[in-house]
């Protein structure tokens, strides 16, 4: 296979599509300042989950040190704050990704298909990494 032929992959629709970058850079705006907003209010809400800067372990020995709490009101809120903080790291990683391709060029592009991604499916998730196609495979 040739340099030419490796980086051209097929869509769905059975069309040849080029994993070149599929949106301009000036288009890309809304979506990065929305990305970096969203990012901004995730990494306040982990401040707040985490009682400021302080790590997930030591957040985690003073909220549930309280001797007046019974061992299962303790459990269930550290087993919440824990999902909690495990989902908006998980978004964190998301963006972080988003951006990464963005300043690759390749974002609104399905990472798996190279299909370009519908703007409406960016305004909707921004963060989105794959067409809705190869999303629900991939579920």
């Amino acid at each position: 296979m040739s340099v030419k032929d490796a980086a051209i992959t097929a869509g769905h629709d059975g069309r040849r599509n080029s994993r070149k970058p599929c949106m301009k850079t000036q288009l890309n705006a809304p979506f990065k300042k929305q990305l970096l907003d969203h990012r901004a209010r995730l990494l306040e809400q982990l401040r707040g989950l985490r009682g400021g800067e302080v790590g997930r372990a030591q957040a985690s020995a003073e909220h549930f040190g309280q001797p007046e709490d019974s061992p299962a009101q303790m459990n269930t809120a550290r087993d919440l704050e824990f999902a909690l903080d495990e989902r908006e790291t998980t978004e964190l990683r998301l963006i972080d990704a988003a951006l990464s391709r963005m300043e690759a060029g390749t974002y609104g592009q399905c990472i798996d298909c190279g299909v370009g991604i519908p703007a409406a499916r960016l305004h909707a998730a921004p963060e989105a990494a794959r067409c809705i196609s190869c999303q629900e495979k991939a579920e």
